[in-house]
């Protein structure tokens, strides 16, 4: 079973019962997409060619919030 699965229960029980600005909750969905996030990157990763050390610097700013 997939790690986000975790994080997506978690979001639905929250869900039930809290608004939309709960802390909790927010920070729930905050970590589901990112659990959604690496399983995705792993998977392209896992099924690329090897990213020269430029790809790898480029694709690390885009991952910290920069433009490439």
């Amino acid at each position: 079973m997939a790690a986000s699965t975790h994080y997506r229960a978690k979001v639905a029980a929250l869900s039930r019962g809290r608004t939309p600005d709960d802390v909790e909750l927010i920070e729930a969905r905050r970590s589901y997409r990112a659990e959604k996030l690496a399983e995705h990157i792993a998977k392209v990763v896992a099924e690329a060619p090897p990213l020269t050390p430029e790809q790898r610097d480029r694709l690390a700013v885009l991952l910290r919030g920069g433009a490439a």
